[in-house]
């Protein structure tokens, strides 16, 4: 996954609006607050609440 830095510092949760951290082994971009996981596919983010899956937001346990 190839995502530019810069581009995280502007991208947000579409649910929440929360930031977003990558987590490059499962190739998703994991929202800060909610918890929600977007793919990243062909290193372009989907940042659709229907492509999404249910993920435990920072600082919890899934």
């Amino acid at each position: 996954m190839k995502l530019d830095p810069s581009l995280l510092t502007i991208l947000a949760c579409p649910a929440c609006h929360a930031s977003l951290r990558e987590d490059r082994e499962a190739e998703e971009l994991v929202c800060t607050g909610c918890g929600l996981a977007y793919p990243v596919r062909d290193d372009i983010p989907v940042l659709l609440i229907d492509e999404a899956r249910r993920g435990a937001p920072d600082g919890e346990t899934a």
